[in-house]
């Protein structure tokens, strides 16, 4: 009886002992995540370098000599950060000039001649120097678009007016349910015979700002001019066409695209003290469309993304496996630095173990995203009582249009994320009114924290 209680006696003991002891490590880590979000809340480096970027490259849109601008300083700003490797990742990019001041007016014989904000569609075609002057076809959906017959539309400019659902609470859902008239809009109206495309803006908020973004063409289709228009004036056309619906809309772009030219990457890395060929990625997209500075769309995911090393350095962080700070350069067009960034990890037989892409703004952080299985994903969620304190969750999600091809190549690589507050991202997306002043240093800061913690106990512990 007595060795029987004696077992039990030491069952417990041991219970209780791994109980402190996990307890206690457990704190020992929120004294190291605490230390992170005190330096990153503190220092105004960061949030510097932003603006730097954003007043000093305005306009970064690959191909562009701002671009080449934003590759230089970020190199030198990883360079003056003294990490164990710098350098810079060849590829080659499309270009493409947006010409002169785009034109666009409303001219009806019963209100005048309106002039309304707009700006071409990125890689359009241009109307040439005359401009073009067409009657207009609204339509709020593609079925709408395609139970027109081709008398309806041909010789006509297509007005594609289907707003960003403001009911959704997730914005990202209404964009993604209406993006489809820029990206794929001009080319179905093409295959009709129209002659020119008007967008509504992508934009959740009804104001004066244009927002532009890329348009994709067919080969088998003759290409038309496309052009974007602020969400205020897309209501006043659909408004005045109810009146009058033989007016006419005028627009002038002379857009033109050009050859191939070299671009890179930027990336820089502190190297693994234990594991140096097992890679994780942290970046975001250093190109920016050239209407705008690009603080939300991506200079603030880049800056993060440095910022990440930073935050590490400065905790004396050292860690196991080598940790990669890369500033892709082409997410808005093709894709090609996230692409050519996989393809050459393959071609050296780096072994990439996971990779977050911090690309929808640097908002208030809400969550970071793991695509875990159920295992990884119950480990992560042991680690959420040290994100708690910074009202951050850890959920399942990640990935991004750069990180993505990792996948392509290491089925079994970790994609993560970062989920920023965002009812403010889609008045700002791809608009002159992304600017620096539109950042919160605190909720960037708080976002690059956040990313850092959740590096170190993966880099740390794994999942």
């Amino acid at each position: 009886m007595k060795k029987i209680h004696f077992i039990r006696f030491t069952a417990i003991t041991l219970c209780l002992l791994a109980g402190i002891q996990a307890k206690s490590q457990q704190s020992a880590e929120a004294d190291v995540i605490r230390k992170i979000f005190n330096e990153a809340l503190t220092s105004y480096e960061a949030y510097h370098n932003l603006e730097w970027l954003c007043k000093n490259t305005a306009g970064r849109i690959c191909g562009r000599p701002e671009a080449a601008e934003a590759v230089e300083f970020t190199r030198q700003l990883m360079n003056k950060m003294k990490l164990d490797s710098v350098w810079l990742q060849p590829i080659m990019v499309k270009s493409w000039d947006r010409g002169e001041k785009e034109v666009a007016r409303i001219v009806s014989e019963k209100f005048g001649t309106i002039a309304v904000p707009s700006c071409a569609l990125g890689w359009s075609v241009g109307t040439g120097d005359p401009g073009l002057s067409a009657r207009v076809v609204e339509v709020k959906s593609l079925d709408e678009l395609k139970s027109k017959s081709g008398n309806e539309i041909e010789g006509r400019i297509v007005f594609f007016n289907q707003p960003m659902k403001q009911t959704n609470l997730d914005t990202f859902t209404s964009y993604g349910e209406t993006v489809w008239q820029r990206t794929d809009g001009p080319v179905e109206a093409g295959k009709l015979g129209a002659i020119g495309c008007v967008i509504r803006s992508m934009s959740i908020e009804i104001d004066d700002f244009p927002h532009t973004g890329i348009t994709r063409y067919a080969d088998d289709v003759k290409p038309i001019p496309a052009i974007a228009i602020s969400t205020k004036a897309a209501e006043m056309l659909s408004d005045y066409l109810t009146v009058d619906s033989n007016l006419y809309f005028f627009f002038r772009t002379t857009c033109l695209a050009g050859p191939d030219v070299p671009s890179f990457n930027v990336i820089g890395e502190i190297r693994g003290s234990a594991f140096p060929n097992e890679i994780i990625t942290i970046g975001g997209h250093l190109d920016a469309w050239d209407i705008a500075e690009g603080a939300n769309d991506d200079g603030g995911g880049c800056i993060q993304s440095i910022e990440v090393l930073r935050l590490l350095q400065a905790a004396g962080i050292r860690p196991l496996h080598t940790i990669r700070a890369v500033m892709f350069m082409d997410e808005e067009v093709a894709q090609r630095g996230g692409q050519m960034y996989a393809k050459e990890a393959a071609a050296k037989g780096e072994k990439h173990i996971a990779a977050l892409e911090s690309d929808r703004g640097v908002f208030q952080p809400k969550a970071l995203t793991v695509t875990g299985n159920p295992g990884q994903m119950k480990k992560l969620a042991e680690w959420q009582p040290l994100f708690d304190p910074y009202d951050i969750k850890l959920i399942s999600g990640g990935g991004g249009a750069d990180v993505g091809p990792l996948k392509k190549i290491y089925p079994k690589i970790l994609l993560m994320g970062i989920i920023p507050e965002d009812q403010r991202y889609f008045k700002l997306h791809h608009a002159a009114s992304d600017t620096f002043e539109q950042v919160d240093r605190r909720e960037m800061q708080m976002g690059a924290a956040g990313i850092a913690a959740l590096v170190y106990l993966y880099d740390k512990f794994g999942l």
